[in-house]
């Protein structure tokens, strides 16, 4: 490592003064992110602590890693039940197969997002925010595994562009990132992002098995099918809680997800009190589903209501969505008392998206997004309550002075 921060340190003077200024901000980047930056602030009162973004960065990365390493085993695993070969093909052959679909959109994600962030930096003097870090990572990972490389990068530039520069850059958007580019995705290029051919790659070339069906258990629950499998394979609930069904490339085991969500609680990075009310607003709103099933208008609505409220928890994106996603520090609510209702209402709504519509079973990511809107108005209204309330304590004390 010494000898990559020499070659650094020797390059800086050309790109602080030289001809090569404008490559400055690739400069700061590529060194921040390898190395502790030696620099301090000159101006302005800042907060000092043993945590700098960065670090908080680095430990949402190390938190995604279980839900990347099975992410990758899963995509060749459901691709090889697909081609018949799952028998003849062990542990390595499927990691190794999910990596060479995985790694290249994880390259290509960084490439678009940290162009538009160097852009940016270049054009706003400033060096380059760490914030993209876990983006490139999250985007990948809720994306299909046969999505097409260009339109990854497309939907990349377009949350950061959109969804982030417009409103300052890191810290100042109020959307997530990586949801904003999977909302692209999904509305600009439906076929890739939807269907039953969508979340098993290889599923739409040669050499699939006859009459395979890559119908995730979500998109069945719709159906009204309550015991969802593929070629024989159950998608029960053993199989959603440790992942082996199909999805999107991150989201399907809850095991990994779990683990990376206790590492995130342990390190204060994400808020357990989110995380918890949205688990409570999944089950509120299947409860109450549950209640009315009966008085569904078709039998297909009726058993998707009817399914216990618990499994919502284990199925689609709701276990990725809410601890890596809802818990986002800049989208989410800040107050302590608004994090249970954001949290609350961002179960509550994922769940009515998904049976309200059965065309989109998976409501997490509308779900966070609206959310993300409404945690600045969540937020005011439980300042001004905290205001008033300490105003009315105020004018008892007077009274009785």
């Amino acid at each position: 490592m010494k000898f990559i921060q020499d070659l650094l340190d020797k390059a800086r003077p050309a790109v602080t003064t030289g001809k090569l200024k404008p490559l400055y901000p690739l400069h700061n980047a590529i060194e921040t992110m390898m190395f502790v930056p030696d620099h301090t602030t000159h101006s302005g009162a800042h907060v000092r602590d043993s945590i700098d973004l960065k670090r908080t960065m680095v430990t949402v990365i190390f938190a995604l890693v279980p839900a990347l390493l099975f992410g990758m085993w899963n995509i060749g695993h459901w691709h090889y039940i697909a081609t018949g070969e799952s028998e003849t093909m062990g542990l390595m052959d499927n990691v190794i197969y999910g990596a060479i679909k995985l790694l290249p959109m994880i390259i290509v994600t960084y490439a678009a997002g940290l162009g538009v962030e160097i852009l940016f930096s270049y054009l706003r003097k400033h060096p380059v925010n760490e914030g993209f870090l876990v983006s490139g990572i999250l985007i990948p990972l809720i994306m299909p595994a046969d999505m097409p490389l260009w339109m990854v990068a497309v939907s990349t530039i377009f949350a950061v562009l959109i969804g982030k520069e417009v409103f300052g850059g890191t810290g100042m958007n109020i959307l997530n990132p990586a949801l904003t580019a999977r909302a692209f995705a999904f509305f600009a290029y439906p076929k890739s992002m939807s269907g039953d051919s969508a979340w098993i790659s290889g599923l739409g070339g040669e050499g699939i098995v006859d009459g395979f069906s890559g119908a995730t258990a979500l998109s069945q629950f719709a159906a009204g099918n309550t015991a969802p499998e593929i070629a024989g394979h159950a998608l029960d609930m053993k199989n959603a809680f440790l992942g082996i069904i199909p999805g999107s490339i991150g989201e399907t085991s809850v095991l990994a997800i779990l683990i990376g969500a206790a590492i995130l609680i342990y390190t204060g990075i994400g808020s357990w009190k989110i995380m918890f009310s949205g688990v409570i607003g999944a089950l509120f709103m299947g409860l109450v589903f549950n209640w009315v099933a009966p008085y569904a208008a078709t039998p297909a609505v009726s058993d998707f209501m009817a399914i216990p409220p618990h499994w919502h928890l284990l199925y689609g994106g709701f276990a990725f969505g809410i601890v890596f996603m809802a818990t986002d520090p800049v989208s989410a609510s800040q107050t302590e008392k608004g994090k249970w209702i954001y949290g609350f209402l961002t179960g509550f709504f994922c769940i009515a998206i998904r049976v309200f519509n059965p065309g989109f079973p998976e409501g997490v990511m509308l779900a966070i997004l609206f959310m993300n809107v409404m945690a600045p108005l969540i937020d005011h209204y439980v300042v001004q309550a905290n205001v008033k309330k300490r105003q009315k304590r105020a004018q008892l004390a007077n009274a009785n002075a």
